[in-house]
């Protein structure tokens, strides 16, 4: 990218945490939000439970119970189903305070109807948990702490104020109060470690699929930056027809002019000015054909090369090696794409291993008949135990630990470890062997997939016709 690395931008927090929660155009911008048929499903299915179990206590078991209050509370669960069937199409995304809403009424839903059939002492207390659960999922934290607080509320209501358990005829079941107490501890340490189990994995997932679409920005940025140079190719062309023609007519007025008439110099000028500006767009049309027909296929030494360039010159050594493994039967150097993905994420694993070094960084690529390898070495202090078990997530910072950590190995090293893995290569990270020090990134490809050729054609490119017109 012009001005800076691309780890410039992918160790630049900004460019995740800048992203709107809602509206990142990606998988991100609706991730965690529920959809309207998913309420509306989940709510059939547990009304459908509700009344089988209902029904089967009072008519197939016998057992006495407030059956007019019990199918009132599934029916009102039911009205609201039907009108959020009515009111909002099915593929629609719940917003928040909607969601927290639908959650509040199935965990008040479920507490009423547990209240009126035992409360505490109904084993299916336990079920006030699973909207509390899906919550922590779909929710932000601080809604879904609510719900369970909410959830732990009703529960704690039960033991005062609640209907006798359903007994059969001329029973009384009486439950142990210690038994009971032990269903509210029950359920509070269920609510505790669903909810916040739940709300770690979502956490962790939203930070990947966001990070997902930062590579994505990255990535867009890159094209659009690459489209300008078809953009000159193609200006080149449309002008160079009419600076020809400009460059004609002012030639032939300056030859019909007089020496002495004041007009000459003038068109004469016309004319030099107007071949000049063929001139810059006839290099700008060579530029475009050069850098991305002939310099589409470079050589695994110059993609290495053109990584490591940017951090040369400065006060760590950065060292370019490449050569054959000694397995290897043909000598001849691989040729690739010049792949924007495998530049920009060797240039962020270069731009790490420059700041984490003490002195040196060595780039070595390796090929083999089948493999091709590049291994980036540093002599720093090397990653941390408990760091480098963590790489590859994003938002695992090195730099709060003084590289042992120092230099953000969070997301942008997620993101470049995320484009090699788009390019069919792998990641893996490790500390030099004792008695030397400094961290390794290898990256592996298979060659003959790496070395598979994009086909190009000028004509496919509009460049087979962008010399300006001759005179």
């Amino acid at each position: 990218m012009p001005g800076g690395t691309v780890a410039d931008t992918l160790d630049d927090q900004s460019t995740i945490f800048s992203l709107p929660k809602e509206g990142l155009g990606g998988v991100g911008s609706a991730f965690g939000r529920l959809r309207v048929r998913t309420f509306v499903a989940t709510r059939w299915l547990a009304i459908l439970g509700q009344a089988i179990a209902v029904l089967f206590v009072y008519f197939g078991l016998g057992f006495s119970l407030s059956l007019g209050l019990c199918l009132a509370a599934i029916a009102v669960s039911a009205w609201l189903n039907v009108f959020v069937m009515i009111a909002f199409p099915s593929q629609r995304l719940a917003t928040t305070p909607e969601a927290v809403a639908q959650f509040a009424f199935d965990i008040l839903q479920v507490a009423f109807l547990i209240a009126i059939t035992g409360g505490l002492e109904n084993p299916f207390v336990l079920m006030i948990m699973a909207p509390v659960t899906i919550a922590s999922v779909s929710l932000e934290t601080r809604y879904s702490m609510g719900l369970a607080l909410l959830a732990l509320a009703c529960t704690a209501a039960m033991a005062f104020f609640h209907l006798p358990l359903p007994s059969p005829p001329g029973e009384d079941l009486q439950v142990p109060i210690l038994l009971q107490i032990g269903q509210f501890c029950a359920v509070t340490i269920g609510l505790a470690f669903f909810a916040l189990s739940s709300i770690r994995v979502s956490r962790d997932e939203e930070r990947l699929v966001r990070a997902l679409d930062a590579a994505q920005v990255v990535m867009a940025r890159e094209q659009k930056l690459s489209a300008l140079g078809a953009l000159a190719a193609a200006t080149a062309h449309e002008l160079g027809t009419p600076l020809a023609t400009i460059h004609l007519v002012a030639k032939e007025m300056a030859a019909d002019l007089e020496d002495d008439d004041p007009h000459k110099e003038d068109a004469r000028l016309l004319s030099e000015q107007a071949d000049r500006c063929r001139s810059i767009l006839r290099r700008l049309a060579q530029e475009r054909e050069t850098g991305d027909i002939v310099h589409a296929r470079i050589q695994l030494s110059t993609l290495v090369e053109e990584a490591a360039r940017p951090h040369k010159g400065r006060d760590k050594l950065v060292e370019v090696r490449t050569f054959a493994h000694s397995t290897a039967t043909d000598l001849t150097e691989p040729k690739l794409d010049r792949s924007p993905e495998i530049l920009h994420a060797l240039g962020a694993f270069v731009e790490n291993a420059v700041s984490f070094a003490d002195s040196y960084v060595s780039l070595d690529a390796v090929w083999s008949d089948r493999i091709i390898t590049i291994s980036v070495t540093d002599d720093g202090p090397g990653f941390s135990p408990t760091v480098l078990p963590k790489l590859g997530e994003p938002y695992i910072s090195e730099r709060s630990q003084k590289h042992a950590g120092g230099g953000d190995m969070g997301l942008g090293f997620f993101i470049a470890k995320t484009l090699i893995e788009q390019s069919g290569g792998e990641v893996a990270t490790f500390n030099r062997p004792e008695p030397e020090k400094g961290a390794v990134v290898r990256l592996r490809w298979e060659r003959a997939a790496l070395e598979a050729e994009t086909t190009w054609s000028a004509h496919e490119t509009g460049l087979d016709d962008l010399s300006p017109s001759s005179e």
